[in-house]
């Protein structure tokens, strides 16, 4: 080999790093050429499986791994990620197949491991399957926060809140920074009601600490109630503060749909739908602009309008004006599977509602 060349190992080492660092871009270019020298070098491919689940290219991801595997049927990582890969493509069966493989070759005891086929399994909302893989790492390492919470977010998602709030509040005793499970333990008080319990999780978490935009204007609702604090007030603004950067990272798609929200109010019919959003649109489009339904909450509060407008009022009725409507559907959707189990789509207003009704959670009324 030429003098200068990195070796393998190295090439890996370089890519982890850039990974470690977010930057999934830098470690598949480094990836690729370590893999133009060292076409056999089963880390390399593992590591190329992952970026390229980072980047969520998942055809390519489970490419890498089942040529990981292909060179070595027994590595466990390459295993995992071919799971990992599987759950993406909904091949269920075969992904825990996997995962079972790799717990019997004997790394059950791999925290590590587990936690990565049990947060696989926890994003493929497989939460029973995935309760019980974090309940054997939370055994078998009794001193994992990460295991610890990560059993606690399983076991809320299953409707055991009581489990949940045990298994995170241990997780917090065991490493006090772990500010996600603390952001996770202040939603839990806070949707209980405990609203004193709730400010003080998330007021324990810093400001520059918070990346979850929910968490962060919650607790400023919080402090504007039970402290009886004046908009404007110094003790708000660091968390103004945050909430205007967590707000300017918003996801591309949530701003084009906010900027698709400003123009259907605008009062300007030649506004209100853009050709690529026809999709989202095309029963009001349609029907015309008169087209008004009525919803009635199990509170007793009545809304109407289009199916847009009832979704906006109940939105802003919720006290959550400074999230765009797919951010609420998308959390109420999640909160409504949490508390009901039923799957409730929330890529557009009409189809959101009408799943809403089918569960049984609103009622709703055609007006005549």
């Amino acid at each position: 080999m030429p003098e200068g060349f990195l070796s393998s190992e190295e090439y890996d080492e370089q890519a982890h790093k850039l990974y470690n660092d977010g930057d999934y871009d830098g470690a598949l270019e480094m990836l690729k050429e370590g893999l133009a020298l060292y076409p056999n070098a089963v880390e390399l491919y593992v590591g190329l499986g992952y970026a390229r689940l980072a980047r969520e290219e998942f055809a390519w991801a489970r490419h890498a791994f089942e040529s990981a595997v292909v060179l070595d049927p027994g590595h466990e990582d390459a295993l995992v990620g071919l799971g990992e890969a599987l759950l993406r493509f909904g091949e269920r069966a075969e992904a825990m197949r996997l995962f079972d493989q790799v717990a019997s070759m004997g790394f059950d005891d791999d925290i590590e491991l587990m936690l990565t086929m049990g947060r696989a399994l926890y994003r493929a909302a497989m939460y029973g399957e995935c309760r019980d893989i974090f309940a054997k790492a939370a055994a078998g390492r009794p001193d994992s926060a990460e295991a610890a919470a990560s059993l606690g977010y399983a076991l809320h998602r299953l409707g055991d809140e009581v489990g949940a709030g045990r298994q995170i509040r241990r997780a917090l005793r065991l490493d006090a920074d772990l500010h996600e499970a603390r952001i996770y333990l202040g939603h839990l008080l806070y949707d209980r009601g405990d609203w004193e319990g709730a400010l003080r999780e998330l007021e324990r978490v810093p400001p520059l600490e918070h990346w979850d935009a929910l968490a962060v204007w919650r607790l400023m609702e919080l402090k504007r109630t039970l402290w009886h604090l004046e908009s404007g007030d110094p003790r708000l603004a660091p968390w103004e503060q945050r909430l205007r950067e967590l707000e300017d990272l918003d996801d591309p798609i949530d701003r084009l749909l906010a900027e698709v929200e400003s123009r259907m109010g605008s009062g300007d019919p030649r506004h209100y739908y853009d050709p690529s959003q026809l999709e989202l649109f095309e029963r009001a489009q349609s029907a015309g602009s008169d087209e008004s339904h009525i919803v009635r909450l199990h509170d007793g509060h009545q809304f109407r309008g289009s199916w847009y407008e009832l979704v906006r009022q109940m939105r802003d009725h919720a006290g959550f004006g400074h999230e765009t409507l797919s951010q609420y559907m998308r959390r109420l959707a999640e909160r409504w599977h949490e508390q009901s189990g039923v799957e409730i789509p929330s890529t557009d207003p009409e189809s959101f509602l009408k799943g809403a009704v089918e569960a049984g959670l609103i009622r709703l009324e055609v007006e005549e």
